[in-house]
């Protein structure tokens, strides 16, 4: 008997499956990995490219599947994926343009749609490393060290550009 299990619900066991099944050449198991994996990463690259997160988040993706089998542990893959989406954001927002503000509908915004609106203009004047940062630990909820690895800079880095990022943060907060 089938089961009528949504695919998209995936335990970290079935993920695991999904990677060896992805690995080994079924497009079947690739399609449901780029299901499961595009929300999170345009979560991850939308607050850092800003306008260009969802050319980070496409150009990620298209890495995360072309290295896929380069993957050796598939416990693994969230960190990896992570890794990959932090980096291409970053990367785009350098090059990218700031000429639109981006919209970020997963910000969440308890409550206040113009609290929403508020932090999401002061989170478009950051700069991309300032964002980076702040998506890492204050939304990701990584600790520094963890942080450092995915943005490959050193964990006192990660340190000075967070208190800089929270104190521009602050200070366009009261314009």
């Amino acid at each position: 008997m089938m089961s009528d299990a949504n695919p998209i619900e995936t335990s970290s066991r079935d993920l695991g499956d999904l990677v060896c099944a992805a690995q080994a050449g079924s497009t079947m198991a690739m399609q449901a990995l780029l299901t499961e994996l595009t929300p999170y990463v345009g979560r991850l690259c939308g607050p850092i490219a800003l306008d260009e997160g969802p050319d980070a988040a496409q150009n990620a993706l298209i890495i995360v599947l072309r290295d896929l089998r380069q993957l050796r542990e598939p416990a693994a893959l969230r960190g990896w994926v992570r890794t990959i989406a932090v980096r291409e954001a970053v990367r785009v927002a350098r090059r990218g343009r700031r000429d639109v503000p981006a919209e970020l509908p997963d910000v969440p915004a308890p409550g206040d749609p113009q609290l929403a609106a508020d932090v999401r203009a002061v989170l478009d004047r950051l700069s991309p490393a300032h964002r980076a940062v702040l998506v890492l630990r204050d939304l990701e909820g990584l600790d520094e060290a963890a942080a450092a690895e995915l943005l490959a800079i050193p964990a006192g880095t990660v340190k000075s550009r967070l208190h800089r990022a929270r104190r521009s943060f602050r200070q366009e907060w009261e314009r």
